[in-house]
């Protein structure tokens, strides 16, 4: 399922998805909670020091990423649409600049469908993160699952 909230030509954009073994409910508050936001956002070997998490509309979310090898890596982002538990929506303000709209569907036997959508202004901006942005959005979702299995039922 793709996610219309913004009119993005598919040229633009990058689009994960995977389901999870989990209820709706459980997968967001992985994605709302700094605590557990903080233990599994970013490709594998990445780690985040959290300086505001404001999570409402207009509110900021301003972190570093610290690399695994290398680097630590200033990030900022502008929430534009908490709708509890169904999506999530922010404006990345550090460079690169993107839109992600992440969207939560109950599809079942408590598993959950999120889809991750990244959206760019040219296709060029997009083409440059495309090289390399699926396959850590897949590490992204791998570390998502253990948080998962790690929270209480």
């Amino acid at each position: 399922m793709q996610t219309q909230f913004f009119n993005t030509p598919p040229d633009c954009e990058i689009l994960s998805s995977r389901v999870f073994n989990a209820p709706r409910e459980k997968l967001f508050r992985a994605w709302t909670e700094p605590e557990l936001l903080a233990a599994w956002w970013g490709p594998a070997g990445f780690t985040n020091t959290f300086h505001e998490f404001d999570l409402r509309p207009g509110g900021r979310w301003r972190f570093t990423m610290h690399g695994p090898e290398k680097g630590n890596y200033e990030n900022e982002v502008e929430f534009l649409v908490i709708d509890h538990p169904n999506l999530i929506a922010w404006d990345r303000i550090s460079k690169p600049l993107f839109r992600v709209v992440a969207t939560f569907k109950d599809v079942g036997d408590g598993n959950t469908l999120l889809t991750f959508q990244m959206q760019f202004a040219t296709k060029e901006e997009c083409d440059k993160i495309r090289k390399f942005a699926p396959d850590k959005n897949e590490e992204n979702f791998d570390k998502l699952e253990q948080v998962l299995y790690s929270m209480e039922k």
